[in-house]
């Protein structure tokens, strides 16, 4: 018998998905924000089990990231394919906005990047018609169907897809499904038998996100809004929902006629955190009279549904939970948080090594205004991954003696400076290990006008520790968050306990999720020390 489809399909911060089918092969990417490497494309062929294949952003075709308040960076991502060429448009707001790359193999190599001057906005999207013309959609402030009044909107324009240009200028197709709804963005378009579909999302990422439909006989004809919009969404079932934030969709068909919608939500922990961000989610999509019916049993997102009858289920090996570093390249699910400096990481002799470089991981939180892909000093020694399960435990192997300001361990990062680190420094001259817990207030998100923060540090709990070796642990089961040590990870000694929703209050919010990984720093100026880690496991 075969497995069901369990919702998130792919689990931890995953979010913007956007997926095509090619002959039996799905493919989708998701946004990855600040980390590096970026763009995570993930390959299935049933739609129940995903392997990642590739990150579309790497050095080597000029990723520029820089590391600030987790919610910047690389966003949105639309993926398609036309003709032989895999497409994905982007916007990267540390470097020079919207931009494509290319591939002729999913799993790469990825093109350079084809940066797109005259794109304007967020959210840009693509759309091949039957005839294999190229289109680009929008989103920005756009003039309301000729009245001059300028609102936030969706635009279209022909796109001339061999030399990156617009064809014409951008045509105002559709404002918002809701009289002034917010935040109208996320736009795909898609021919379906008589009608141009337009899917968006509505209403802001967070508790009130929803899917809206509209449609059109005419590709650049006004579009009609679905009578039934929201088509999906969760904001009308309370804030106590265990799947929340739902949004930001995009159609697939199968072999065989049928349909599904991949999306993103958020899984609430004890009521009220959101400590995994925004994940990647399905459900299968009906048509009746000519418009979408999502999850057409009930009406909202379910943690299953029965999987397609007309695949064969290929099960990937599992994402491995112990790394010993045996290879001379990290795995594809390794991020570092910002473009990584030369030398900052070495992989050799079955270990990684991090540098003391002079930057910290709680450095103040900077406004966010885009940039221009020209200051490469915007990084951290740290090297994480996703937490992916609500019920959790990250253990690693450090080797590492500190020295002055030096200081190097496990941490747990959320966006906005929200940490904790367990981490070996010097204290009086001793050798300490500490638990520091990282908090930041702000008065209004980054990329508005006006941006204030301030990051507060507390020591939580401390330990004395001389020898150059330890066990570093951090056990989460939902918010009950558990710090051990040790010279054997067999023989953990508690340190503290620790309520996780300190790292993930509400206004923290879901745009990013929770990483976990190993850190260094030389507190302020740069050293020649480093921290060797001999494994890391997470499961």
């Amino acid at each position: 018998m075969n497995e069901p489809i369990r919702n998130p399909i792919i689990p931890g911060y995953y979010p913007d998905p956007s997926i095509c089918r090619v002959g039996d092969d799905f493919y989708l990417a998701c946004s990855s924000f600040e980390m590096w490497p970026g763009l995570p494309i993930f390959h299935s062929r049933d739609l129940v089990h995903w392997e990642q294949i590739s990150n579309a952003m790497t050095g080597e075709n000029g990723l520029h990231m820089e590391r600030n308040c987790a919610v910047g960076g690389l966003m949105a991502p639309t993926l398609r394919y036309c003709k032989g060429t895999y497409y994905i448009i982007n916007t990267n707001f540390a470097d020079k906005g919207n931009y494509i790359v290319t591939a002729k193999n999913p799993r790469g190599p990825w093109s350079e990047i084809h940066w797109l001057d005259d794109v304007p906005g967020i959210d840009a999207s693509l759309f091949f018609d039957t005839d294999d013309q190229a289109y680009i959609i929008g989103t920005g402030d756009v003039s309301d169907n000729g009245t001059g009044v300028k609102e936030r909107g969706i635009w279209l324009a022909k796109y001339d897809i061999e030399n990156y240009k617009m064809l014409g200028d951008p045509v105002t197709i559709f404002n918002s499904a809701l009289r002034v709804g917010s935040a109208p963005e996320a736009p795909h378009i898609y021919h379906i038998g008589n009608y141009y579909y337009l899917m968006i999302a509505e209403g802001g990422t967070e508790h009130y996100h929803a899917v809206m439909v509209a449609r059109s006989k005419e590709l650049f004809g006004f579009y009609e809004g679905n009578p039934a919009n929201p088509v999906m969404t969760h904001r009308h079932m309370g804030f106590a929902c265990p799947i929340t934030n739902v949004g930001h969709a995009d159609f697939v068909e199968l072999a065989d006629g049928s349909w599904y919608a991949v999306m993103l939500a958020s899984r609430l922990i004890d009521g009220n955190h959101k400590n995994l961000g925004r994940e990647t989610f399905i459900c299968p999509v009906k048509w009746e009279r000519d418009w979408p019916l999502f999850s057409p049993e009930t009406g909202k997102l379910e943690w299953e549904y029965e999987a397609p009858k007309s695949m064969r289920q290929v099960i990937y090996p599992k994402e491995s939970e112990f790394d010993g570093f045996d290879t001379d390249t990290l795995a594809l699910y390794w991020t570092f948080w910002g473009t990584p400096g030369n030398d900052l990481y070495r992989v050799s002799d079955s270990k990684v090594s991090l540098k003391c470089i002079g930057k910290e991981l709680d450095e103040e939180l900077r406004p966010m205004f885009g940039g221009d892909g020209t200051d490469d000093g915007k990084y951290v020694a740290y090297l994480a991954r996703r937490q992916r399960y609500i019920h959790t435990k990250a253990t690693c192997k450090m080797r590492f003696l500190p020295k002055n300001q030096e200081k190097a361990g496990l941490a747990v990062v959320q966006a906005m400076n929200h940490q904790l680190h367990v981490e070996r420094r010097v204290e009086g001259g001793k050798q300490k290990l500490a638990v520091v817990l990282v908090t930041a207030d702000y008065n209004c998100p980054p990329y508005f006008p006006g941006f204030e923060g301030h990051t507060k540090r507390e020591v939580l709990a401390g330990a004395d520790w001389d020898a150059d070796e330890i066990i570093l642990q951090v056990e989460m089961n939902g918010q009950d968050w558990r710090v051990r040590y040790g010279s054997s990870k067999d023989a953990l000694e508690e340190l503290v306990a620790i309520d996780g929703g300190l790292l993930n209050p509400e206004k923290v919010g879901c745009m990013c999720g929770t990483m976990i990984g190993m850190f260094a720093t030389g507190g302020g100026t740069d050293s020649e020390n480093r921290a060797e880690f001999d494994w890391f496991e997470l499961y």
